[in-house]
């Protein structure tokens, strides 16, 4: 199924991100409104992540695409395991990525999904994940690779690896612009983005292998990098579509496995996200949980938390970062069908980056809404 995505139109995924509305500055060469992007989104998500997820990218592109008409379609590695309501959902909206390999999307996002081996090319869907990135390096103008798919797509594209942290880097950071940057314009010099990872990736093992960096963790490491390849490929290790909510969500949950002896590791109170009174109160809850580990006092942690209210603080250059990527698509699909008709260079906008040399697949309408 495709959602079509227009400015102020959010269709059956719900209102669009709350907040006031972005002043968007043009990005050079960027198409006119009337050329829709197509977009496609792999959600490798599970349970009640799954269709959370595609909310929050849904709603992203959203409050990104004010004046880009965009197309978004909906894809999932195969193999993986979902919920009923997951499976329904896939069923009625969802396609194989086997489905994209004879044809082309003008960009891509790839989500992560909650590791199972220490390994990841021991992970069932290796296979059909390092295919989907080969794809997509020639096959689409740009691809965001999210969390976990970041660290997959680097390690089969130059082998570096990631390496795990002695505490998760759980919570809201600011984070720094690592120079002036294309994807970055329009941001102040330091920004808010959300955070749940264990592991990270070195920025000299990055900047060896040909990465460039686009921010940085304050004191923590690498937020997010590019590399150009065949098509621009964009890697967050952070999480710029999550609801104001998520990490609260993520906590309870990690709450809950620790109650129910799935590790004995108690979580750690989000980074940055919460006031002083109710992290004051949690942290009083936790040691209630240690002492019992129950139901009891796992139902007492989630009561504080249904009535945990949070600002979503990241929103604005969340939506700010993803118009900069979809502008630059537009600018490369621009730059492209000029070369195709022949129009000169001169007659042409500026593009940032240089345009892939590839042959694009004419665009396939999709069946049905």
């Amino acid at each position: 199924m495709v959602v079509n995505i227009d400015a102020g139109d959010f269709g059956q995924h719900g209102p669009a991100r709350t907040g006031r509305s972005l002043r968007h500055a043009a990005w050079p060469g960027a198409s006119p409104a009337s050329q829709c992007l197509t977009i496609g989104l792999v959600n490798n998500m599970a349970g009640a992540a799954f269709q959370a997820t595609e909310h929050q990218f849904v709603s992203l592109l959203n409050a990104a695409s004010d004046g880009i008409p965009i197309h978004v379609s909906f894809y999932t590695l195969p193999g993986l395991t979902q919920t009923e309501s997951g499976r329904q959902r896939f069923a009625s909206h969802y396609a194989s990525v086997a489905s994209l390999l004879d044809t082309a999307l003008d960009g891509l996002i790839v989500t992560g999904r909650e590791p199972k081996t220490a390994d990841l090319r021991d992970e069932p869907y290796w296979d059909n994940f390092t295919q989907l990135l080969e794809w997509a390096r020639s096959n689409t103008y740009s691809s965001i690779w999210s969390c976990l798919a970041a660290h997959a797509a680097i390690l089969h594209m130059d082998g570096v690896g990631r390496r795990k942290s002695k505490e998760k880097n759980f919570g809201v950071f600011q984070c720094a612009q690592a120079g002036k940057r294309p994807l970055m314009q329009g941001l102040p010099p330091r920004f808010p983005v959300p955070h749940s990872r264990w592991n990270g990736v070195a920025e000299e093992d990055l900047t060896g292998s040909g990465y460039r960096i686009l921010s940085r963790i304050a004191g923590n490491g690498v937020d997010s990098f590019v590399k150009e390849d065949r098509s621009l490929l964009v890697f967050f290790q952070g999480h710029l579509e999550y609801d104001s909510d998520t990490l609260l969500r993520e906590y309870r949950r990690d709450v809950g496995r620790y109650v129910r002896g799935e590790t004995d590791v108690y979580p750690l109170l989000p980074h940055g996200y919460l006031d002083r009174k109710t992290e004051s109160a949690l942290t009083m809850m936790r040691a209630k949980v240690v002492a019992r580990r129950d139901g009891e006092s796992l139902a007492a942690v989630a009561a504080s938390l249904e009535k945990t209210r949070v600002a979503n603080t990241w929103e604005r250059s969340a939506a700010r970062i993803y118009r900069n990527w979809l502008e630059s698509i537009s600018a490369h699909k621009s730059e492209h069908k000029g070369k195709l008709y022949g129009i000169p260079a001169s007659t042409m906008s500026g593009s940032i980056f240089p345009l892939a040399l590839r042959t694009i697949a004419p665009e396939q309408k999709p069946d049905g809404d």
